[in-house]
């Protein structure tokens, strides 16, 4: 590529850093605000050409710039930030923007830039659903821990299990709440269950869009079809999350991918025991966690499997296990799939 360059985005800023490598001009700068209309301003430089390409590191703000790049005819190049920040090497002066954009050009311009798969626009939006739907889940189950919390804090009875999803549960705390809260008690109580309703109400609206959109998923569909325990929802998250032709080599990689792989940090022979360690999309591993849970009804394909491990460990390392070989065999249906996967069914 005749232009090759970095661009580091920041909420107020982006900096970019570029090479012609043809006259050996180097143009370092920034654009503000960091907006689409600024960028694609900014752009307008490059109309005309096919040989620009830049990288660009994935973080927050990659998606809208990827897609103005793509749509100026620019190659946009994604960049994994942990992979990326390694192969700085050992820090030797302060890092500024401007030698984050010049990080990211000399690594393209080397061929050694860590690139991450650019999903396209109908996964992004299948995307922001899913995280949309973990954040409302998140939410509620937060009030309702809130509730319980002022229960106990003024000694008022404890409630059952799945007391908040029934009419009669209900109407039971609100007397509870009545005779045993005080006044701020039982505001704190009106106030939860106020929210509870409304988080409610839009998680079943969003939750009936992922379902659909799960319909009209080729990946999701099938995953759903072959997989117990996989549903729409969670069919829908491996999609958008493991599905492309060449994503990963292998069904580990996937695994590490969803931040379920067993860390150990030793020192010799002596070390701490394993942890999980916790990177990538939360909403995968919450959704992989949840399959795997389904394994503990009895009839269950790989029951026998979990209640071992069950009764070995306990309860959560079964689920954590089965959802290991959901993410493996979800891997292998979607690697025959290739693309076909993010097509319409």
């Amino acid at each position: 590529m005749p232009i090759v360059g970095g661009l580091d985005i920041h909420r107020r800023q982006i900096t970019f850093d570029y090479l012609d490598t043809v006259t050996g001009q180097v143009s370092r700068g920034q654009i503000s605000p960091a907006d689409r209309e600024h960028l694609r301003a900014w752009l307008a430089r490059f109309a005309g050409r096919d040989d620009v390409a830049f990288a660009v590191e994935g973080c927050a703000g990659w998606r809208y710039v990827a897609e103005e790049l793509a749509a100026a005819g620019i190659a946009a190049h994604l960049a994994e930030p942990a992979d990326t920040a390694a192969r700085r090497g050992r820090k030797r002066h302060a890092k500024t923007d401007k030698t984050d954009a010049r990080h990211l050009r000399m690594l393209l311009a080397e061929g050694r830039l860590p690139e991450c798969w650019i999903p396209p626009g109908h996964i992004l939006e299948c995307r922001a659903l899913l995280e949309l739907y973990n954040d409302l889940r998140r939410e509620h189950t937060a009030w309702v821990q809130r509730i319980h919390a002022v229960l106990f804090h003024q000694g008022a009875p404890a409630l059952g299990e799945g007391t908040l999803r029934t009419g009669p549960g209900l109407a039971a705390l609100r007397a509870a709440a009545a005779e045993h809260l005080s006044p701020a008690g039982q505001l704190q109580v009106a106030t939860a269950l106020e929210v509870l309703e409304a988080l409610e109400a839009r998680m079943h609206v969003v939750r009936h869009q992922l379902t659909d959109a799960a319909r009209h998923l080729t990946g999701a569909k099938v995953l759903a079809a072959r997989l117990y325990g996989v549903g729409p929802v969670t069919g829908l998250a491996l999609t958008c999350w493991l599905a492309g032709a060449g994503r990963f080599s292998s069904s580990r990689q996937a695994v590490r991918f969803a931040g379920l792989d067993i860390t150990v940090s030793s020192s010799d022979r002596k070390g701490p025991p394993g942890k999980l360690s916790r990177q990538g999309p939360p909403v995968l591993r919450w959704a992989v966690y949840e399959a795997g849970k389904t394994h503990a009804r009895t009839s269950a394909p790989d029951h026998d499997y979990y209640a071992q491990v069950k009764d070995r460990k306990n309860s959560k390392r079964a689920a954590l296990s089965e959802a290991r070989k959901i993410l493996r065999q979800a891997h292998h249906i979607l690697a025959e799939l290739g693309d076909d996967a993010l097509s319409a069914a």
